[in-house]
């Protein structure tokens, strides 16, 4: 049986698969430190098992979209699990960080295709605030995930070890991969015809790109995801070798900041059909504004104070909450025949600069925080620059 449009079983599903790709990385940030004493690598080298694996992931979302937009989503969603589940086995066999490194990246190729197509499938069903409204729905419940995961893989790692944290992403994701594979319909209509090439990609994605509306939000996305992944791979770092956190405070800790992402994906879903897509990005840049300038001028005032630095980032948080559906909505919502395409690129362009984001993490966190609440910082000024200085394209009429 499969599940219906507009049904609690598909709005579930999807954020089920929307949610595979934050717990791949948050449910293993408290054993960043641990992984590196247990395979005796460098801190640089843990970290880089979270950039290698966005950018591989970045580079994954490339190929998913268009495959799908030619092929069908559920074939391409089966591949994508397969490849995820092997790799994560991988995981937990490796024996040295170079394994592991390796089997990060195998990884993220899977995975990426649930993220990506998980957006395609809304476009394939819905359009504009309709759209927008059911992403902040799968933000919300997927949004447990941030929650729930550090503080999971923090008991993880205090009771067993850092390799329990990936036998439990294997675990979810076979489920997870069960379902799609039972229960969800191919939604896409519109299955393009002639043979899939490079070519045809790079004309799929100059076609979606031509579109001004779309790189404005294109960008406000780029600079909201900076300052997500600068406090997800910096984060655990700082709080538990800085401030002296064990595990478990953590992902309490980061839990906090997660619920905020969730409190806004849900006011926002019930804010949207009265403010608009525009509405409630205007609120959000707001608060990336607010917390990302408010973190650096706090930790600046007390640096040792660790409420300095999580208090400002909920604001953060409450801002990606409101901001990150109705940003993928708006994005997406002139291109129901390149649903795939344009989902690609907006995953792409993110999980690009969140790479370098991590790169720059790694290379700069030191005695203090304050590397990463300078990141946090820009990008909150960024992304707000950005929307207020692009109405003329987001109101140009091509949405």
């Amino acid at each position: 049986m499969r599940l219906q449009t507009d049904t609690r079983g598909m709005t579930l599903l999807l954020a089920m698969m929307t949610a595979l790709g934050p717990l791949s990385t948050d449910i293993y940030l408290a054993s960043m430190p641990h992984i590196g004493a247990a395979l005796g690598a460098s801190n640089a080298s843990v970290q880089l098992t979270m950039s290698i694996y966005i950018v591989a992931f970045a580079c994954a979302q490339v190929l998913h979209g268009p495959l799908s937009d030619k092929y069908g989503r559920r074939p391409v969603l089966l591949g994508g699990f397969v490849v995820y589940l092997l790799a994560t086995a991988a995981c937990v066999a490796s024996t040295t960080i170079g394994m592991l490194i390796g089997a990060r990246v195998a990884q993220a190729l899977g995975v990426a295709a649930a993220s990506i197509l998980a957006r395609a499938i809304v476009r394939d069903l819905y359009a504009g605030a309709r759209a927008g409204r059911q992403l902040a729905v799968m933000s919300t419940i997927a949004g447990l995930t941030p929650i729930c995961a550090p503080v999971l893989g923090g008991v993880l790692e205090s009771f067993f070890d850092w390799r329990a944290s990936f036998i439990a992403m294997g675990l979810i994701g076979g489920a997870v991969a069960l379902c799609m594979i039972l229960l969800l319909p191919e939604t896409n209509k519109n299955i393009q015809s002639g043979p899939i090439s490079l070519a045809s990609i790079l004309e799929s994605f100059g076609v979606v790109l031509k579109n001004p509306a779309y790189r404005s939000y294109l960008g406000i996305q780029a600079f909201s995801y900076n300052g997500l992944f600068a406090f997800l791979s910096g984060s655990s770092y700082v709080l538990q070798e800085i401030y002296g956190f064990g595990p478990t405070q953590f992902g309490l800790i980061f839990g906090a900041c997660s619920t905020s992402f969730v409190l806004g994906a849900f006011l926002g879903g019930r804010m949207v059909a009265r403010r608009g897509l525009d509405g409630m990005i205007r609120l959000g840049v707001a608060c990336l504004l607010v917390g990302g300038l408010g973190q650096l001028a706090a930790v600046l005032a007390f640096p040792w104070s660790p409420v300095a630095l999580v208090a400002p980032e909920m604001v953060y948080f409450l801002g990606i909450g409101f901001l990150l559906p109705n940003t993928q909505a708006a994005a997406m919502t002139p291109f129901p025949e390149r649903a795939g395409a344009a989902s690609s690129l907006i995953g792409f362009t993110q999980m690009t600069s969140a790479a370098l984001v991590s790169w720059i993490m790694a290379a700069s966190l030191g005695a203090s925080a304050l590397p990463l609440v300078t990141v946090m910082a820009i990008a909150g000024l960024g992304g707000f620059a950005v929307f207020h200085s692009t109405k003329r394209h987001r109101g140009s009429g091509r949405l």
